[in-house]
């Protein structure tokens, strides 16, 4: 884990955005980190959200897509896998980040990539914006959607 070279990050104006947190079950100290993080920098940025649990990761992005079919400038897609012993940690991460690429694309609207993969239980929760974290993913992932829709915004004019 580096954090070198993040870009900084502070205050946004999300005033008029409608912004929609999609957030896996598992894990669920890690994930509640992860939208406690998101959840703050959107209500900083006084940006309209609210927050959905789908049932894992690989449901991100169907949920993502009907959140923009729903009016959603901006999704925040949040989720955690650890890697096991089999080759299922691979199938879902690719699924998940392929589906929320595609997602995005077709929409022409930004997902926030709070997707943790990660080799064990520790390094989520040095992620995942707690008491003691080095990071904050959740945080990261929303400043990252503000700001890309901010853009948007701008460039369609």
């Amino acid at each position: 884990m580096s954090g070198a070279g993040a870009p900084n990050t502070g205050s946004i104006d999300g005033r008029g955005l409608n912004v929609v947190v999609i957030a896996g079950t598992w894990h669920e100290t890690i994930s509640d980190g992860l939208i406690a993080g998101a959840q703050r920098v959107l209500d900083e940025a006084h940006a309209t959200s609210r927050v959905v649990r789908v049932p894992g990761s690989f449901e991100l992005a169907v949920a993502a897509q009907a959140a923009f079919a729903g009016g959603a400038d901006a999704v925040v897609a949040l989720g955690v896998i650890i890697r096991g012993g089999t080759p299922h940690f691979e199938y879902v991460s690719s699924a998940a980040t392929d589906g929320l690429t595609r997602v995005s694309l077709d929409a022409g609207k930004p997902v926030g990539f709070g997707l943790l993969t990660l080799d064990d239980e520790q390094q989520g929760l040095d992620r995942a914006g707690l008491e003691g974290s080095k990071e904050d993913k959740g945080a990261e992932a929303a400043d990252a959607a503000l700001r890309t829709a901010l853009v948007i915004r701008e460039l369609r004019g």
